[in-house]
């Protein structure tokens, strides 16, 4: 009984972790990379994401009265907005 919660547990785990992956590890694990490659392959991919979305991240930087955001609040919208477009 032990051996079979144990496993369970595992399995849970396990696809827990993989539900988890990012875009970017997805396609890393479909061209089949590994160490410094897909380390290399996962940071340059999430690098060019962020630069892709920074454009539209930035057309939404609005407040609720229609004027540009500015300063700190705008530095936090860029950065949530960017996190969510990573995936």
């Amino acid at each position: 009984m032990k051996k079979l919660l144990s496993l369970l547990a595992l399995g849970a785990s396990l696809s827990f972790g993989i539900a988890h992956a990012s875009p970017c590890d997805t396609q890393a694990a479909d061209k089949k990379l590994s160490g410094a490659a897909k380390t290399s392959f996962v940071k340059k991919c999430e690098k060019d994401t962020a630069a892709a979305a920074a454009p539209a991240c930035a057309a939404k930087a609005i407040d609720k009265n229609g004027k540009p955001l500015a300063g700190a609040a705008k530095t936090s919208f860029m950065k949530k907005c960017e996190a969510d477009a990573k995936g």
